[in-house]
């Protein structure tokens, strides 16, 4: 009986580098590879995508800018036909004074807010490619092929389907900015969380403080039904509170109407704001974007935690940042 044996043969796949233009020899078809010349990164795999959406996304982006600056102005202007003349009638230092908070707070949201908006998030820096001479060793290093914007895309640079390009240390796209927030305006996305924090807490204390001025008088029930403790009399001291409220509240003049409405959407707001702005800080005290965040998901690549990525962030000079403690350096040493 005669065996037949099967040795397998391995075939080379030659292929084409998009970086530099060399061809390279692979031991077997690989769907991913890099460069040894350029160290650029190839995936054959991926095929351009469609963009037909790309005009819907604009459109609601603009939707959502339009919609954000009628919802602050008309905050601005309510605020100063509703609370002004209540504050002026307590003393005039303090309506003053309120003058100059109000006008400060909307001009800092306003100017941070259209700095993130319609500045550019962030373009990647040009770079040569596409041919040997012209690229050096390792002059692409870790660098893909962004099938979006035939281009190169540095390992910093992510695409934005919404925008249409690349953008670099992209965190994510932003719809009430209508626009990414990249290395360019993350610090003004960051300003005008803060201040749009800081003004709606204003608006908040201040619209309660001139409803209490004008808020009709509350008639409660004689409490003499209401002898002793229980859950069921606390529930009916609750209900009669809330009934109480509510047909005091349908005395209301349109100006009671207007801080009602801006005490329950600066609230609304701010709660919201407040979680975005505190996941942004830590992600700037990580190091990371939240892009880089969830990429970094399942690795056992351990980023540096400090403080002064906070200080870099905001632009503090180096000098500066040299005399600030350090968390990495100022762990406690203990002795045995």
């Amino acid at each position: 009986m005669q065996e037949h044996f099967v040795t397998p043969v391995t075939e080379d796949h030659q292929t084409t580098c998009w970086g530099c233009g060399l061809r390279l020899l692979l031991p077997t078809y690989a769907p991913v590879f890099k460069c040894g010349w350029c160290g650029a990164i190839t995936n054959q795999n991926v095929n351009k995508p469609e963009t037909k959406c790309l005009w819907w996304r604009r459109l609601r982006d603009r939707c959502f800018v339009c919609t954000l600056f009628m919802f602050m102005f008309f905050v601005i202007c309510g605020g100063v036909w509703a609370v002004y003349p209540v504050v002026f009638s307590v003393s005039y230092t303090c309506g003053v004074l309120h003058c100059i908070l109000t006008m400060t707070l909307a001009a800092t949201t306003i100017s941070t807010f259209s700095l993130a908006a319609f500045q550019c998030a962030g373009t990647p820096p040009i770079i040569l490619w596409g041919s040997y001479p012209v690229v050096g060793k390792g002059g692409l290093e870790n660098y893909t092929f962004c099938h979006y914007c035939s281009k190169p895309k540095s390992p910093r640079a992510h695409h934005c389907r919404s925008c249409g390009t690349c953008i670099l240390d992209m965190d994510h796209h932003c719809p009430f900015i209508g626009n990414c927030v990249g290395a360019a305006n993350h610090r003004h996305f960051i300003a005008f969380l803060f201040s749009a924090v800081v003004s709606t807490i204003y608006v908040s204390v201040m619209s309660a403080y001139a409803g209490s001025h004008i808020w009709p008088p509350l008639k409660y029930r004689s409490p003499g039904h209401l002898n002793g403790f229980s859950s069921d009399l606390a529930l009916r001291a609750l209900k009669e509170v809330v009934l109480t409220l509510l047909s005091s509240a349908a005395q209301l003049s349109a100006q009671g109407l207007v801080l009602v409405y801006l005490f329950v959407s600066s609230v609304s707001v701010q709660i919201g704001l407040s979680v975005l702005l505190w996941q942004q800080l830590c992600y700037i005290y990580e190091g990371k974007t939240y892009l880089s965040h969830l990429s970094s998901r399942g690795s056992d690549l351990v980023e540096e935690k400090d403080c002064q990525n906070i200080f870099r962030f905001f632009g503090c000079p180096y000098s500066i940042l040299r005399y600030l403690p350090s968390v990495r350096n100022s762990r406690k040493i203990h002795k045995k």
